[in-house]
């Protein structure tokens, strides 16, 4: 019966998933070109859809431009990095300002420290691994803002075993993208990791938001 509700009423998330797994075993095709654009757009663009279709007020219409932003800088990664990365610390802002509209009323010392340690922590990791490299400032000016947004999602009052979750896997995605370009790590295995991380974070971020904002499960 779950299943079948799911289908029924939220066909976007299933449409999402469908778009977000099938690319990942087609993203390395070397004939892609602008179709596989549209391909990788296509999962986190279809939860845009979603969030606009599904949220309710100001917040919903947020969380549907967090979702459209980043579908447009998944595609624009594919042409400039520098754009794409422009695209997502705008996604990343609006996101502050959703989670900003939405503060916890009362958060304990240890979730404050976790969200001051998400501040801090992902700018000074990308700069340790991108210096000296071109751009390695932007990289770590972006590793801030995305640290920022994560702190914020983790004291708002979104749930914080989805949308906290979320918030943090989206910096570690992007963090092994910076990884990648370092050397830090083998491209090999940060491929394989980088999609699956940011997908599944931007699926956590949508639906948990979605469900508050409805005041009931998805």
């Amino acid at each position: 019966m779950a299943h079948k509700a799911l289908a029924d009423h939220r066909p976007w998330l299933l449409l999402s998933l469908l778009a977000a797994v099938t690319y990942f075993f087609v993203m390395d095709d070397e004939i892609g070109g602008a179709w596989l654009m549209i391909w990788k757009g296509a999962g986190v663009g279809l939860l845009s859809v979603y969030a606009a279709a599904r949220g309710r007020g100001t917040d919903g219409l947020l969380i549907a431009a967090v979702m459209a932003i980043a579908a447009c800088a998944d595609v624009a990664l594919e042409i400039s990095f520098l754009i794409g990365g422009g695209l997502f610390a705008l996604s990343h802002l609006v996101a502050i300002a959703l989670y900003l509209r939405n503060r916890r009323a009362k958060t304990s010392s240890s979730q404050r420290l976790a969200g001051l340690a998400l501040v801090v922590l992902p700018a000074v990791i990308a700069a340790g691994m991108t210096r000296p490299l071109p751009n390695w400032e932007l990289a770590t000016a972006y590793g801030g803002l995305v640290g920022l947004m994560a702190a914020a999602a983790w004291t708002s009052r979104f749930p914080r075993y989805r949308v906290g979750i979320g918030a943090v896997m989206f910096v570690a995605s992007d963090l092994l993208i910076f990884a990648r370009e370092s050397q830090t790590l083998p491209g090999e295995l940060t491929e394989w990791l980088v999609w699956p991380l940011y997908y599944a974070a931007q699926f956590l971020i949508v639906t948990g938001v979605v469900q508050t904002l409805r005041g009931r499960k998805v």
